[in-house]
């Protein structure tokens, strides 16, 4: 619909200035759907945006541009709101045409093919191999696999990568907790670091590793031995609860990979050789004045390991991922890794990289509540929620569908109660709900022996105004997916499919609506028709999210 009115109004436009009643080439301009039903289908704000330079009021313009405009089959009523906004409502066999459009081409039409093949590096979760996913890193996660699969719907050529940290005092802390609860598992007595990792985790790992060698590891055993037993096993762990939320990886990167070829020697020296090092506390920073960073940023910590931070390797990482050609980059991040982000970002492009093609998510973290009481988290303690157990509790789908029914850059409660609760007041059995009476209406017109033909031999005629009204809220998918994939806002989909299904339950409820009526078949094969578009429209919605859509609830 935007596109047709768009393509009415500039050849509007055209005709205004060729008769002499508007002089300015045709601008940038919006059309949008109004907040008010009432104002019509869709609404532009382009004869406001030429009030200067034509040098004539807003409401002038539109009115020119009114007695220009030709809608033809497709427009059936414009009128001037406001201060000059221009409104259109479509005709009923507009929307007649575009059902049976949607009909024809089914996902082709709810996924709008934009993405041309362009190649995408979704790159999310990248949780260090230090413990089990918890409820933050499932935040992450969905977020991430759900940007990866609108791209992917939409002809986009798509890379899951996940990037992980497996170097440094964290992982030499995570070897030292298995090896201390290794000889503890012996009968040796033996005592964990004060910052070292708690979890139950770490006396299983431990227990298999004695189970495996014995007490042979008590004495000569190096770091590393511990470290990658403690790395294996925490990785199969994650693997595992990503496969029970359908989320799988491509690309696996990691920070020794980089540090050892050798990048990330040549990031510093590329920095240096551009003044952009500082060395000063026995450290070596990453120079943020020249940068426009509030700061120094610390890349090589002081004392004898001379070890870095996490954001160098991550500046080599960028690097190389801008060097593999990718259209688009998407980085998604917790809230605690802002600064840091910049500070890379600032430094792969002081290298002389274009990083136009990188674009971060930042997502607020998540509040996790269980009969009204906050739950507490901490990793090293063990005193948190893993994913797991959030999915054993309340299921995949509600996981899926929770963490994205929140803008990104906003704080989510997660009510575990609400999020087991088979009610309306849960969005997701909500709308789960609308795909499993649909699918009821399917089987009560075959038990009535109701064909459904096609959309051509229907007649939409027979749709009342409050039908097509549903219709218009059905044939808004497009436009949403599209937002969603180009504003990387993945919540548009959950927001739109809440509406849909509220729209849909409000006229299933009233008797008036009863869509299947062997007494009238014409008029319930055009409601059935509706009634099929809709479900497809909750289905392939669904499917965008990785949450499923039911036949029977």
């Amino acid at each position: 619909m935007k596109e047709i009115i768009s393509e009415l109004l500039t050849a509007a436009l055209e005709r205004a200035r060729a008769a002499g009643q508007l002089k300015s080439p045709t601008p940038a301009f919006t059309v949008e759907a109004p907040r008010d039903p009432r104002h019509g289908d869709g609404a532009t704000n382009v004869a406001m945006i030429l009030a200067r330079p034509e040098g004539k009021p807003p409401r002038a313009i539109a009115e020119i541009i009114k007695g220009n405009f030709q809608g033809g089959e497709e427009v059936a009523e414009v009128t001037i709101a406001g201060p000059g906004f221009i409104n259109f409502r479509m005709t009923a066999g507009f929307w007649h045409r575009r059902l049976v459009q949607a009909a024809r081409q089914g996902d082709r039409f709810w996924y709008p093919q934009f993405g041309c093949g362009r190649r995408v590096n979704v790159e999310f979760l990248s949780a260090n191999p230090t413990g089990p996913l918890t409820v933050g890193h499932g935040r992450n996660a969905v977020l991430g696999d759900t940007i990866a699969k609108l791209h992917q719907a939409t002809g986009f050529n798509v890379v899951r990568e996940y990037y992980f940290n497996n170097g440094g005092r964290q992982m030499r802390m995570l070897a030292e907790s298995v090896r201390v609860r290794y000889l503890q598992e012996l009968g040796i007595a033996a005592q964990l670091p004060p910052d070292g990792y708690q979890g139950e985790y770490i006396r299983e790992i431990a227990h298999n590793l004695v189970l495996r060698n014995g007490d042979r590891l008590v004495e000569g055993a190096s770091e590393e031995l511990f470290k990658a037993a403690a790395e294996q096993a925490i990785f199969a762990d994650i693997r595992h609860t990503c496969e029970r939320l359908s989320i799988h990886f491509d690309v696996y990167t990691n920070e020794l990979d980089l540090i050892r070829s050798g990048k990330v020697d040549a990031v510093i020296e590329a920095l240096r050789e551009r003044n952009l090092i500082a060395e000063y506390d026995g450290a070596i920073w990453l120079r943020g004045e020249p940068l426009g960073l509030d700061k120094d940023r610390v890349l090589i910590r002081s004392g004898p390991d001379r070890e870095p931070t996490y954001r160098t390797p991550d500046i080599a990482y960028h690097i190389e991922k801008l060097a593999r050609g990718f259209d688009l980059i998407v980085d998604v991040f917790g809230a605690d890794h802002i600064a840091e982000h910049e500070g890379v970002i600032a430094a792969v492009r002081a290298l002389g990289h274009d990083t136009s093609p990188i674009r971060a998510i930042i997502y607020q973290f998540v509040t996790l509540t269980r009969g009204g009481e906050k739950v507490k988290m901490s990793t090293r303690k063990a005193t948190y929620v893993t994913l797991d157990e959030l999915i054993d509790d309340v299921g995949a789908d509600v996981v899926r569908f929770f963490f994205l029914f929140r803008k990104s850059d906003t704080h989510l409660d997660f009510d575990i109660d609400l999020a087991k609760r088979q009610a309306p007041e849960n969005p997701v059995y909500y709308v789960q709900y609308a795909h499993a009476r649909l699918a009821s209406v399917f089987r009560e017109a075959e038990k009535a022996g109701l064909d459904i033909p096609d959309g051509e031999k229907v007649d939409l005629g027979l749709l009342s105004q409050e039908e097509l009204s549903l219709s218009r809220k059905l044939l808004e998918l497009p436009d949403i997916v599209r937002g969603s994939v180009e504003d990387l806002e993945p919540h548009r989909i959950p927001f739109y499919l809440l509406e849909l299904a509220g729209d849909f339950h409000r006229y299933y409820n009233k008797p008036s609506n009863r869509i299947v009526d062997p007494s009238d078949p014409a008029r319930s094969q055009a409601r059935l028709f509706l009634a099929g578009l809709i479900k497809n429209a909750v289905a392939s919605g669904l499917h965008l999210l990785g949450v499923t859509a039911p036949e029977r609830m």
